[in-house]
């Protein structure tokens, strides 16, 4: 090699080894954890928590969670206004129930009957927060007035609106209880009360009932046939409105039980994976068998 070239050699060799030791990254400035960042926040938002349903409606998750993904998913507004609006009703109503021993559960009917309103009327004429019509309100004990229905109303008011307006004013000053919530929701804890009884603690069709009315509901069950019928069993024999009306029960209910989650889009709705049952006996005699098999081996390889 040429004095020239071995002076050029030197030179890109010392060239290099300045620039590593002006432009290395010192070892100790590295990060710590060499985890990309940006994968943890990923991992945050996609993380989700399997719904879970309450107490009282535990064994209805296979023949229900379709139907509450989907209406969780077109009435997310819905679910949101209800939960929002019922905060203090929901828990005051809860507090009624625990005193005549029925499942807190079952407060989600007044969402589904009025949506807490008060002024509520049915085309049936069912009054105030818990639909009760006039007969059954008599029967709790509620005082009430009697109520034109709408359509009866909107009859009325064609036909003379100034005492159709009279009416109306005159049926505002005198007091329902209907529309009384504490009041109207004792009379509703008693009626429940009594389709427990009625219906042998089967909340489903009490709730069924509530829509239904218990006669219904008990020529469902004759026409089924079984013994001991579930809703089911008799949901056949419904009306379309009755179906709807116990499933949107089970939906508020599961949506209220994981708001939180619900809300932030981290709820899963998937059937929990069922736990086998283990042999632990199994297990114990196979992990001997093969510690024995090793054993055996190794004094095999040893002589």
């Amino acid at each position: 090699m040429t004095k020239n070239k071995l002076k050029l050699v030197v030179a890109t060799l010392l060239t290099l080894i300045f620039n590593v030791l002006c432009f290395a990254q010192p070892i100790t400035d590295m990060p710590a954890d060499d985890t990309d960042p940006s994968a943890a926040i990923l991992t945050a938002a996609a993380e989700k928590y399997q719904v879970e349903y309450p107490s009282i409606l535990k064994g209805e998750e296979e023949q229900t969670l379709d139907y509450v993904k989907q209406f969780s998913t077109r009435r997310r507004d819905y679910l949101v206004r209800m939960y929002t609006r019922g905060k203090k009703l929901l828990t005051k109503a809860a507090g009624i129930f625990k005193k005549y021993e029925l499942p807190e559960e079952l407060r989600v009917l007044v969402a589904l009957e009025s949506a807490y309103n008060a002024e509520a009327v049915s085309s049936a004429g069912a009054v105030g927060y818990w639909q009760f019509m006039d007969a059954v309100a008599k029967e709790y004990g509620l005082k009430y007035v009697p109520h034109l229905t709408p359509a009866a109303k909107q009859k009325l008011m064609k036909q003379n609106r100034k005492k159709a307006e009279e009416m109306q004013r005159a049926i505002a000053k005198q007091k329902d209880d209907r529309k009384n919530f504490d009041k109207s929701t004792v009379a509703a804890a008693r009626y429940l009360r009594d389709r427990k009884v009625n219906l042998n603690e089967n909340w489903l069709l009490v709730v069924a009932s509530y829509n239904w009315g218990v006669g219904n509901v008990w020529n469902a069950m004759q026409r089924c046939g079984k013994k001991d019928p579930s809703f089911w069993d008799i949901k056949k024999y419904m009306p379309a409105e009755t179906q709807a009306y116990v499933l949107n029960f089970i939906t508020l209910n599961v949506i209220f039980h994981n708001y939180d989650n619900f809300v932030k889009n981290k709820l899963e709705f998937a059937l929990p994976v069922k736990k086998q049952n283990r042999d632990y006996e199994s297990e114990d005699r196979f992990e001997e068998n093969i510690n024995n098999a090793l054993a055996e081996s190794m004094a095999t390889g040893s002589k």
